[in-house]
């Protein structure tokens, strides 16, 4: 079986087309009625569909899969328990299961660049969602203890009264942060979300845009 586009995405980091590569080529093997389950790197299919946070089609194939193969494929089963936090919104979960296996040197880089996405995910619906979190809230977002997200957040986070930060241990995501007007109380242990002004487009009156129109023309003439 030909498996070199799927290898070329997997080579080339295009984590977000590998569910389509192989939605489409397990279509195309089933209508030539090929024998492929066997040899179907299901793990990879499914983990396809959850990086592109698509849990119906993650529910769907693993259903689909025989009780023999689930059986034994243990990076399939770990696969999946990933896919049940998700669709059961157990945001620790997600990352309780992402490090509690020992993936194989084929899934690595795949599933760090999910863990990273995702975490990338939870810190933007924290700053859509909430204007005041407590840390202990926002630790389970993020898949952290309490005490690893306290300590995370009094680093990467500019305190309500400090003058200056180093700018050197910030990481990316503590920039981010700070660009976006994060504050936290060391009394409280609350985090305030400052929320950014929304741009609205302005709509132009008739009248003027009448003006406008004359005034261009006569230019032109």
């Amino acid at each position: 079986m030909d498996f070199s586009v799927l290898n070329g995405a997997l080579a080339s980091k295009s984590f977000n087309r590998i569910a389509d590569i192989c939605d489409n080529l397990m279509l195309q093997v089933a209508a030539e009625g090929v024998a492929f389950q066997d040899e179907w790197p299901f793990a990879i299919h499914l983990l396809g569909h959850i990086y592109v946070d698509d849990i119906n089609s993650a529910r769907f194939l693993w259903k689909s899969i025989p009780a023999a193969i689930k059986e034994s494929q243990p990076e399939l089963v770990a696969a999946w328990k990933i896919g049940q936090k998700l669709w059961t919104r157990d945001y620790a979960g997600v990352y309780d299961a992402i490090r509690g296996f020992d993936w194989s040197q084929e899934t690595q880089v795949l599933v760090a660049s999910f863990s990273e996405l995702y975490t990338k995910r939870m810190f933007g619906l924290l700053l859509s969602a909430y204007s005041t979190i407590s840390i202990q809230d926002a630790a389970q977002f993020l898949g952290m203890s309490e005490d690893d997200a306290t300590n995370y957040i009094r680093t990467f986070v500019l305190p309500v009264h400090a003058k200056c930060i180093n700018l050197e241990t910030l990481n990316k995501f503590g920039k981010d942060a700070l660009r976006q007007g994060w504050t936290v109380d060391p009394v409280s242990q609350m985090l305030t979300v400052k929320k950014q002004a929304i741009v609205r487009e302005q709509k132009l009156d008739p009248g003027k845009l009448q003006c406008l129109t004359e005034y261009v023309f006569h230019l032109e003439h």
